[in-house]
């Protein structure tokens, strides 16, 4: 393992009532304004926004609404964010929903704070800020685990870039697993693929040998795969969507990355496929990771192999024959929880230009175990129609 120096501070409220406990304990650190950030009708439908508004203002707090944050969050709902917090004189944003709404939000918090644009700031000036509106969480979609760390995707549309920010922290984020029955089944699940994503994504780094941290990662595939399974039959099923917001965090709280490099390829391949088709981020990865594995597998059979046999129980002898028994289980998995294994399922664009600008604008990652050329990026792209 790599040397490392791990220190955690988003506090995490988790199980039935973490709303009212968060909000109990964190009120008077709020201070008196309020930007409550969210993205579509649901959490209005599900009555969330009002049992937050009703504790917030009985607080005494001054409550500014900012609604809208789409998926895949655009740099212009950010910065429409950042003046109307600077505008308000926001002391704190609370932001209610999953990864989209918490990505915009970090950004928000951080470009409040900033007399220059964040995108410049980080992305040419390679600065990284330092200030930030304080934040809070609260969960009712999970899979990104956003909430879990600064890190933000955000697509700007002027440039065609989905690509990374980095933001603020979260001071606390509030995780009851009731929540995420107020979105849609498909949703959900396309969450807690993200989640298994997020796992195999970082497994896939270096070191390649066996070590502490992978054998943590690959129960929580394991933990992921089965409680998918129980909500495919029983979606109202809570216990298992409890260990699915738990997986979710675990995932992205930085366990799973200490002491490694993490690769992350198929997630910055899906990125810049979202940025020019602004498709669901979980379905495109679903669609993404078997053709992917398929070009990276000989390269590190026997990596792939122990994770074929662990998570997927393949039992193939040969390390290579094991890992491509593994990748047709995840694809079959994929089909088996009703997600989309093609582009076309998507009915999404997989044209020849559109995949092509993909390839050649995909960052391409370090920890991968094979140094992608832009050729073989399309050839994979091609192979996911």
């Amino acid at each position: 393992m790599q040397s490392f120096t791990y220190d955690y501070p988003v506090k995490n409220y988790f199980g039935a009532g973490a709303v009212e406990q968060a909000l109990a304990a964190e009120m008077p650190r709020m201070g008196s304004v309020v930007m409550l950030a969210y993205g579509g009708g649901s959490v209005k439908r599900a009555g969330v926004y009002d049992k937050v508004v009703e504790a917030l203002k009985g607080a005494g707090k001054t409550v500014v609404d900012f609604a809208g944050i789409m998926p895949n969050p655009t740099y212009e709902k950010c910065l429409e964010g950042a003046a109307l917090a600077r505008h308000e004189h926001v002391d704190f944003v609370l932001a209610v929903g999953g990864g989209s709404v918490f990505d915009c939000c970090k950004v928000i918090s951080a470009q409040a704070k900033l007399s220059e644009d964040i995108d410049h700031y980080e992305h040419v000036q390679g600065k990284v800020p330092t200030e930030f509106i304080p934040m809070g969480c609260i969960v009712t979609l999970s899979g990104t685990g956003a909430e879990q760390n600064n890190g933000a995707v955000i697509t700007n549309e002027a440039t065609h870039v989905k690509g990374p920010f980095v933001g603020a922290l979260a001071d606390w984020a509030a995780l009851d697993p009731a929540l995420t029955l107020t979105v849609p089944h498909a949703q959900f699940m396309s969450g807690a693929y993200d989640t298994l994503s997020h796992c195999m994504e970082s497994f896939f780094g270096t070191p390649r040998e066996a070590n502490v941290t992978d054998d943590m990662n690959l129960a929580i595939q394991r933990n992921v795969i089965r409680n998918m399974r129980v909500i495919a039959a029983d979606d109202q099923n809570l216990e298992a969507r409890s260990e699915l917001v738990y997986d979710s965090a675990m995932a992205e709280n930085g366990m799973l990355k200490i002491g490694k490099v993490t690769d992350f390829q198929a997630h910055m391949i899906q990125h810049q496929y979202g940025a020019y088709t602004h498709t669901n981020h979980g379905f495109g990865l679903a669609v993404i990771h078997p053709a992917l594995y398929r070009h990276l597998a000989p390269e590190a059979p026997a990596q792939f192999a122990r994770w074929a046999r662990e998570v997927w129980g393949a039992t193939a002898e040969d390390d290579l024959a094991a890992a491509r028994e593994g990748i047709d289980a995840l694809q079959a998995f994929t089909a088996e929880m009703g997600l989309p294994t093609t582009f076309a399922e998507m009915e999404s664009d997989a044209s020849d230009d559109t995949l092509r600008k993909v390839a050649d604008t995909a960052i391409l990652t370090g920890g991968c175990v094979k140094k992608l050329e832009r050729d073989e990026i399309f050839q994979i792209l091609t192979e996911c129609r």
